[in-house]
């Protein structure tokens, strides 16, 4: 992955912003465990839920991983920054670094994990999930690995996740849905910054 990557402005007819930085972390040095899951869940549910929305004021503040190709992703929902969002995705590497959650607390995040993968669903998602595990040769022997990953993470993966998230930094793809206001703004105090297309 090219350091330098362009990052792309879509301007809507809006107030808000939906801001988006990702990259694929395996790339970036992230070993594949299902350990990482329990880190992202954490995240969603503490820095990014304080810093984007509660602090920040957006509607929502989250992130993605994609266990299967790594493809990693933070995101911002009707949020009314964002250079000030952006830099706290940056900022993430290092809360990481310094985060020590107690037994409780990780606890509490791997349980929430294994409730994310093995949620209810109805027939129809059934049939696409398996569907989807049989194209990517996901058997249940790799699921079950999976699951021990997550019942096994420990504060030792929050420090790996950390290093990945620092590279993220260089290297992440920027892509922001927002207001003409918000991006020629992000523009003016970082000239070239955002590459902008008017979509309406």
């Amino acid at each position: 992955m090219a350091k330098g990557l362009s990052s792309e402005a879509l301007i809507i007819p809006a107030s808000v912003n939906y801001v988006g930085k990702g990259a694929n972390l395996y790339r970036l040095g992230l070993k594949r465990s299902g350990a990482a899951h329990v880190v992202v869940k954490y995240l969603r549910t503490t820095w990014l839920w304080d810093k984007v929305r509660v602090q920040g004021g957006a509607y929502g503040g989250f992130c993605t991983l994609d266990h299967r190709s790594g493809n990693f992703t933070f995101l911002s929902y009707r949020d009314p920054n964002l250079l000030e969002t952006l830099h706290i995705y940056d900022q993430t590497s290092d809360f990481l670094k310094q985060a020590e959650p107690d037994e409780a607390e990780l606890r509490r995040n791997i349980i929430g994990t294994i409730g994310d993968i093995d949620a209810y669903q109805l027939p129809d998602a059934k049939g696409f999930t398996s569907m989807q595990r049989y194209l990517a040769g996901e058997t249940d022997h790799v699921r079950q690995h999976r699951r021990d990953e997550i019942l096994g993470a420990s504060v030792a993966d929050f420090g790996a996740f950390a290093d990945a998230l620092a590279e993220l930094i260089a290297y992440g793809q920027v892509v922001v849905l927002g207001s003409e206001q918000a991006i020629q703004a992000a523009n003016a105090r970082r000239p070239g910054f955002l590459h902008v297309t008017q979509v309406v």
